[in-house]
């Protein structure tokens, strides 16, 4: 049974009822987790807890294994059995003389119930409220990064909500005024998405824009109430009341001035250039709304392309071979073709003309349909074909091909620059120019198919030699007129099959063949996307980039290594595209000439605008006119303009938060002292807001960021509802349809489960990972539930000073004040697993093991108003205000539950008595706590460390039957070392009974040998050896005890029998009976 059970003492009365004292009469000592258990679960899927085979502990937490074996000191409680069972009545009359347990504190967390009762005393207290409004430090900000209203929370947000709430309570502990306001984004595809899906075709049809933006503000908003109830149940903190949402014309309008602060210094403008398009969304995509998923397949060709001419500079180098001369290419995306405008190629690669011979016998790797199609290609002409090749890459085209390829002459590429190809599509010429860096050799033939209107590459170098930007394709991706004979076709499936085909038919298609890469794709419809040229609006990233570049080595980026991210995506990263052809957004404040086209975009034009979206909502760009959206200059020319139809990009919405937030709400700051997001914001939220404060600003708009990985199940696979192994943080608090398969583990578990990871990278969570982080979470219970009940009858004024205490409660207290340092470095370092680590080690497993279980014989049985039982609860005292205070962060309704149930009043600094667990502050550091000599120190280390090889020597006796409990022992120990010896004997003599070492060992006697001979170490029938640097070897020998047992407290001794009055007791029972006379009833008859 568990040691815990002792606990179930009755609240209201010192009286055990019989089940009771049986229960408490078996509590026993229990297999704990070593301390090499503390782990950080990212690969906890292989973990099992390590079982201390130690017999003579005590751990009085639920769960732990219940004991064949003889308890330590299980005297008081028995006696409470016997006098409940009704045995003679002088076997039961010491009962009341023993301190028993007591406290309201529940074993059992009952979570379903208690959490959210907890969580409305906060509530209707206003205690997140009053704890900010009461402090005196600086502001905090952490401002969050708003999550998408289209559907139900999953882990990840649990993670992430979670982790900031720990930082946060943290802060306010730490005297800060902690301001953390929610976010929600609002606007864009997803919901639009989820609109248009939940309407059947005929309402489709008969939807208006206003009508759409009317249901899309109702789904969000009705998505909001429903994830931040899921918020508030995972025990979060915040500004609950006043979330800030992305759809508030409040936002909106300061949305509209981060776009006209950049508009204004030159930073966006309108242009026509290829970008990431959505068939299946018809809209463009900005990088962070595309996903690489594995397992794309392309089809890939090598064609070739007749040259026509050579520049003077280079003719005589080619000469020769004009006549049968073609470029080689390849390509994954054949629909690209028709609007080829040149090839490209690295000036700095060799080329060389190769001359094509026969098709090489050993071509099993090619079809016979695909052997004749190379036939053809390549032996069209009267004499043998000559292409240009990469020299690098002969050999592997001859392999891939299966041809011989005979190199006749070789060039730098900058050779082939200007020389005149035939279209092989339109039949028109076109140039061969010279590309850059991205042209290699890794694969291809080092010659690449430019089309401007088509690709990022393409289009630099078509800017830079002024060719023509095609694109024949239309928003839902098919081949528009321009593309002549193919028009009509989608270019991703008959299309592409299409250019392949007529290809073939023109004699200058070499091979197709699938090709496996990542492609990208829109990550809401998750159908594949195009680049494709279009008008859009864009914001120029080369105006600031640098600034932006010299900001990021400002921040303060955790884990370290993540600046490295942002760094290289910020470098790299093209000009963003901020528009969007939908309805459900932010309008891009411009109109454009009916006639020219050209935008109307003036300071005046977006602050009217503006003005209008912060009274009206963004709404009213729907409903108004061109003219009463027009300021008054311009109503006269309103017939001569239109209003634009694009959204800016959802980026650009949560991007512009650093102004519609951090820049409008009293208390909050700019830039905010923190960010914390998801790892891949660093393409996201992270670089959007970054990108539009810096433009503005000139800022960051945040001092640190904080990222963390993906949440993955228990074998580190990607959830999926497919695979069936999403873990829903709604059914790990309040269990699923099958409690047994899915039980309510409560917020605080999963909270618990967020401390113990490493989130620095992905992080793993699952059912036999809640099982480990519950077992852990009710053993911590139990040891804050034995501090409350040995705490029943304390109250502040008991405190014995720290200079009165017994050695080992300042040890005791210098191990805490260190243990709170611990904690309180790893808060400051946002390392959580590392508090999980100190605190399992420490209030689970070494507080048990050594203190709590050393302490229970003084509790019990030293007398309820002595020194030694003050002292000790003084120290327990102290561990219950430190330990409550540094786990609330993580642990916060365990903390409020104990601290409900606290059995005296805590009185705060103002004088005021603190009603709730915030309301105190982080533990101060008490320096005469840390002044044990580090000799001292050392000692108890190694008492600690005898103490265990004892208990293994104790464990062999009672095995071989010569004792039961350890207190039927006499320890007999010899050091070889003679100050270790003295200060041993010291001990055993000590004036303070709690420093007495066979208290320690929990024996009934202790004796030092000063010397030791073959005789006692082969008349004593059990013994073993301890060994350490300082101490050189300690003899350890275990015989019975001498003396009688006592039957108040079971330790054995001679002094029993010496007392008339009190003939079962021992010398310190019978000077506790004498100070607490018996009660009348008690007494013999």
């Amino acid at each position: 049974m568990d040691a815990a059970m002792l606990l179930t003492s009755s609240v209201s009365s010192s009286l055990l009822t019989s089940t009771e004292a049986k229960m408490a009469a078996r509590a026993s000592s229990c297999l704990v987790f070593s301390q090499g258990t503390c782990f950080s679960i990212r690969k906890a899927a292989s973990f099992r807890p390590i079982l201390l085979a130690r017999r003579f502990s005590t751990d009085f937490t639920e769960g732990c294994l219940g004991s064949g074996s003889k308890r330590r000191a299980r005297g008081p409680a028995m006696a409470a059995k016997k006098a409940a069972e009704g045995e003679k009545q002088d076997e039961g009359r010491y009962k009341h003389t023993v301190d028993l347990p007591k406290t309201t504190f529940g074993l059992r967390a009952n979570a379903v119930v208690r959490e959210p009762e907890i969580q409305k005393m906060w509530e209707d207290n206003q205690v997140f409220k009053r704890m900010v409004d009461g402090n005196t430090g600086g502001n905090f900000v952490l401002h969050d990064g708003p999550p998408y209203a289209n559907g139900n929370l999953h882990m990840g947000h649990a993670l992430n909500k979670i982790l900031k709430d720990i930082i946060n309570r943290y802060k306010l502990l730490q005297n800060y005024k902690v301001h953390f306001v929610p976010g929600w984004d609002c606007h864009g595809l997803p919901i639009e998405l989820k609109v248009l899906q939940s309407m059947d075709k005929d309402a489709r049809k008969e939807l208006t824009p206003l009508r759409l933006r009317e249901k899309a503000a109702k789904f969000a908003k009705e998505t909001v109430n429903i994830q931040m109830k899921s918020f508030k149940r995972y025990g979060v903190w915040a500004d609950w009341s006043n979330p800030y949402l992305t759809l508030s014309p409040e936002y909106e309008a300061a949305q509209i001035e981060v776009f006209s602060q950049m508009a204004m210094q030159g930073y966006i403008y309108r242009g026509r250039k290829p970008v990431h398009w959505s068939p299946s969304s018809r809209t463009a995509l900005a990088e962070a709304e595309l996903e690489y998923p594995e397992g794309h397949v392309s089809t890939s060709i090598y064609a070739i392309f007749k040259i026509i001419s050579a520049p003077p500079a280079s003719y005589g180098l080619l000469e020769e071979f004009l006549s049968d001369l073609c470029l080689a290419i390849w390509t994954t995306t054949p629909w690209t073709i028709p609007a080829n405008a040149a090839v490209a190629v690295n000036p700095k690669l060799l080329y060389g003309v190769a001359e094509v011979h026969s098709i090489l016998k050993d071509t099993a790797v090619l079809s016979k349909e695909k052997q004749a199609n190379l036939k053809r290609a390549l032996e069209s002409g009267q004499t043998k074909p000559f292409v240009i090749v990469a020299s690098e890459l002969v050999s592997m085209l001859e392999s891939k091909w299966g041809v011989k390829l005979v190199v006749k002459k070789t060039f730098h590429g900058s050779a082939l620059e200007n020389c005149r190809y035939l279209h092989p599509v339109n039949g028109k010429e076109c140039p061969v120019v010279l590309g850059g860096d991205y042209i290699t050799t890794q694969s291809g033939t080092g010659l690449v198919h430019t089309a401007p209107g088509h690709g990022q590459e393409d289009y630099a170098t078509g800017l830079k030699y002024g060719l023509p930007i095609l694109s024949p394709v239309d928003d839902e991706g098919k081949f528009t007129e321009e593309a002549g004979q193919f028009s009509g076709l989608d270019v991703l499936g008959s299309g592409n099959a299409a250019v392949v085909k007529y290809l073939d038919e023109q004699l200058s298609l070499i091979l197709e063949e699938p090709y496996k890469h990542k492609y990208p794709y829109d990550w809401r419809t998750k159908k594949p996307t195009i680049f494709r040229a279009t008008e859009q609006w864009f914001a120029s990233v080369d105006g600031f980039r640098q600034t932006a570049m010299d900001a990021i080595n400002e921040v303060n980026w955790i884990p370290a290594q993540a600046v490295n991210r942002i760094i290289a995506m910020t470098s790299s990263r093209s000009d963003w595209c901020i528009s969007r052809q939908r309805t459900w957004g932010v309008p891009i404040p411009v109109f454009y000439h009916v006639h020219s086209k050209e935008p109307l975009i003036t300071v005046e034009t977006i602050a009217h605008i503006k003005a209008i979206v912060s009274n009206k909502g963004s709404d009213a760009w729907w409903y108004m006119s061109t003219e009463e959206l027009l300021p008054h200059k311009y109503r006269n020319k309103a017939s001569d303009y239109q209003k634009g139809t694009d959204t800016m990009d959802v980026w650009f919405d949560s991007g512009s938060s650093w102004a519609a937030v951090l820049g409008k709400r009293d208390g909050l700051s700019f830039p905010a002292d923190l960010y914390l997001e998801g790892t891949d914001q660093h393409r996201g939220w992270f670089q959007s807001s970054l990108l539009t404060s810096i433009a503005s600003t000139g800022k960051a708009p945040y001092s640190c960021v904080i990222t963390h990985g993906f949440v993955l199940d228990e074998k580190g696979l990607k959830m999926s509802k497919s695979l069936g192994n999403v873990v829903d943080p709604e059914i790990v608090i309040t269990g699923g349809k099958n409690t047994k398969n899915e039980p309510a583990y409560g917020a605080d578990v999963l909270r618990l489960w967020v401390s113990s990871v490493d989130y620095a990278g992905d992080v793993m969570i699952g059912p036999q990972i809640l099982r480990q982080m519950s077992d852990i979470y009710r053993k911590l219970r139990g040891t804050l539930r034995f501090l409350l009940s040995n705490l029943h009858d304390w109250k502040i004024v008991s405190a014995v000073s720290y200079s009165d205490l017994p050695k080992i409660d300042k040890y005791a207290l210098f191990q805490l004040q260190n243990i709170v340092n611990a904690i309180r470095d790893s808060y400051e370092n946002c390392q959580f697993y590392k508090i999980f680590q100190i605190i399992q080690r420490f209030a689970i497993v070494d507080l048990s093991n050594f203190y709590l279980d050393v302490a229970k014989d003084r509790l019990y049985v030293g007398g309820t108003s002595s020194y030694t039982r003050r002292s000790c609860q003084t120290v327990l005292a102290a561990h219950l205000l430190s330990i409550v205070r540094v786990i609330a962060p993580i642990l916060p309704h365990l903390a409020e539950d104990v601290w409900q149930n606290l059995p005296f009043d805590y009185v705060k600094e103002d004088g005021s008595v603190a009603k709730f667990v915030f309301e105190l502050k982080w533990p101060g550091v008490d320096e005469n706590w840390l002044a044990m000599p580090a000799d001292d120190v050392d000692f108890w280390r190694i008492i600690l460390e005898l103490r265990s090889e004892v208990n293994k020597v104790l464990e062999n006796a009672r095995t071989g039957k010569l004792i039961g409990s350890s207190l039927e022992a006499k320890v007999y120990l010899h050091a070889s070392d003679g100050a270790t010896a003295t200060r041993l004997q010291e001990m055993c003599t000590a004036i303070n009974d709690a420093d007495a070492l066979h208290r320690i060992l929990i024996t009934s006697q202790v004796e030092i040998f000063s010397s030791l001979d073959d005789e006692m170490v082969t008349s004593t029938p059990y013994s073993g050896r301890y060994t350490d640097k300082r101490t050189g070897e300690i003899w350890i020998g275990v015989t019975q005890a001498s003396g009688t047992k006592c039957e108040r407290c079971w330790n054995y001794s001679p002094q029993v029998g010496s007392f008339v009055e009190h003939p079962t007791l021992c010398a310190r029972c019978f000077s506790v009976i004498d100070v607490q006379p018996l009660p009348a009833a008690a007494g013999f008859s």
